[in-house]
């Protein structure tokens, strides 16, 4: 299942989770308390109720609706390819319902900040989430199965840009890592770097949404073996795939998934682009994603990978740790301005 928006994501990641890898295992939200904050809230370990209320909490009078924490649950085992565990339930919902808060608590302060989002922008976000389905009727039927109306799911939109704009704004200035830090976090942690065998791939991918029936099916193979067709007809690999991918991670660059190690995709994409040899195109292969067609450029053996190589990638993520945490900060403060009403 893709993730339409990241509206439960503080940190405001990547809209939607690149196709054919593999999603980590869900882990409880943390529930940070916040000094100051006038706050009505059941103990951590009280129950969820199995039959939740329209409206489960309020941020200055402003509802936080049912619809949203389960729009949340849905996203979360979606990533994670399994329901939540049951003796997990409580925890998680509660987790869940916690960034639900504070993201409510960081778009009222985007609003109070004049961080406007027009309609159009709205427009060209959902069209670009569009592009990663095969046709209006998959998008649509996506959007149905995480409980979404076309109208809440622009509600989501609007939302989740207008604190993109505060975190532009208010965070990412204050954000600085120095090439110092970048280097020692490589020489102290060189066990992460080290890699098995690794394959660099790109791949065209026909998409299909969740559940699809059988003429849904067809169609999309069908379609992917005229792509097919084309590509062993001497078409330009990266120029189909930015035409015609629903991968919106990879078809903007042509398809190009760059190197990925065993255990990071599905087990079918995963055996295909291991068995391709360099510069040859596999047959078509069907992941729970769709159908895809692999073009493998090159293979590495198990090695450590060079500061060089993976300085970017390090520099990305001790930014995103200052983000996070300024973040974090910046939200207690606005919450503790708030009154945060928990109604389960």
């Amino acid at each position: 299942m893709k993730q339409l928006l990241p509206v439960l994501s503080i940190v405001l990641s990547v809209p939607l989770t690149l196709a054919c890898r593999k999603a980590p295992p869900p882990t409880p939200a943390a529930a940070p308390g916040v000094p100051g904050a006038t706050t009505t809230e059941p103990p951590k370990n009280k129950p969820m109720p199995a039959q939740l209320p329209a409206i489960i909490a309020k941020v200055n009078g402003e509802a936080v609706e049912r619809w949203e924490l389960e729009n949340a649950i849905h996203a979360l085992e979606g990533r994670a390819g399994s329901q939540i565990p049951a003796d997990k339930r409580d925890e998680v919902l509660r987790g869940l319902l916690d960034q639900l808060v504070n993201f409510h608590v960081l778009v009222q302060e985007s609003r109070a900040r004049k961080f406007d989002v027009s309609e159009a922008e709205i427009d060209a976000r959902l069209a670009e989430i569009k592009k990663g389905f095969a046709s209006e009727q998959a998008f649509q039927q996506e959007v149905a199965s995480q409980g979404l109306t076309l109208e809440q799911l622009r509600l989501q939109a609007r939302s989740s840009m207008q604190v993109g704009k505060l975190v532009e704004a208010e965070i990412k200035p204050k954000i600085s890592v120095q090439d110092g830090d970048v280097d020692a976090f490589y020489k102290e942690n060189l066990e992460r770097f080290k890699q098995g065998e690794t394959v660099h791939a790109s791949h065209i991918m026909i998409g299909l949404p969740p559940n699809a029936d059988a003429a849904t099916k067809q169609q999309a193979r069908a379609q992917a073996q005229q792509v097919l067709k084309e590509v062993r007809g001497g078409g330009d690999f990266a120029k189909l795939a930015a035409e015609k991918s629903n991968d919106p991670g990879s078809a903007p660059k042509g398809g190009d998934l760059g190197f990925f190690p065993k255990g990071q995709m599905e087990p079918a994409f995963e055996a295909a682009a291991f068995a391709v040899k360099p510069g040859a195109v596999s047959g078509i292969v069907e992941t729970s994603f769709g159908f895809h067609i692999i073009k493998v450029h090159e293979r590495r053996p198990a090695r450590t990978a060079p500061f060089e190589e993976v300085s970017g990638q390090i520099k990305e993520f001790l930014s995103g740790k200052q983000r996070d945490a300024k973040l974090a900060e910046f939200a207690d403060l606005a919450k503790a301005k708030r009154k945060v009403e928990m109604l389960v």
